[in-house]
């Protein structure tokens, strides 16, 4: 099962540096956001352990955000050795995102 994680200004380059991580830009207050946190959690179970999901609160973590430029939320990237090689916007289903992670 692959890990959920919290990310941050402090973690989120250590983490996406290697392997390959699924990185979620959310806020608590946006509907699809939810939905597709729920969808997270079902591909997370599905997932080896060397893979890892990341959440970006962007209420609490702004710079990141206009960093990587996200504009509408849910926003997805998928980083492979600390590059993105996916981009996504809005709810995705469980099959695209599970593709999206295999030919990462």
């Amino acid at each position: 099962m692959a890990e959920i994680k919290e990310l941050n200004a402090a973690n989120f380059d250590e983490t996406v540096k290697s392997g390959v991580v699924l990185v979620d830009f959310w806020a608590p207050w946006c509907n699809p956001c939810r939905m597709l946190g729920g969808i997270l959690e079902q591909v997370a179970a599905e997932l080896p352990a060397d893979v890892t999901i990341g959440k970006v609160n962007i209420d609490e973590n702004r710079d990141l955000a206009v960093k990587f430029e996200v504009m509408n939320i849910p926003r997805i990237f998928i980083y492979k050795d600390g590059k993105i090689v996916n981009d996504m916007s809005g709810v995705q289903s469980k099959p695209k995102l599970l593709d999206a992670l295999k030919n990462a």
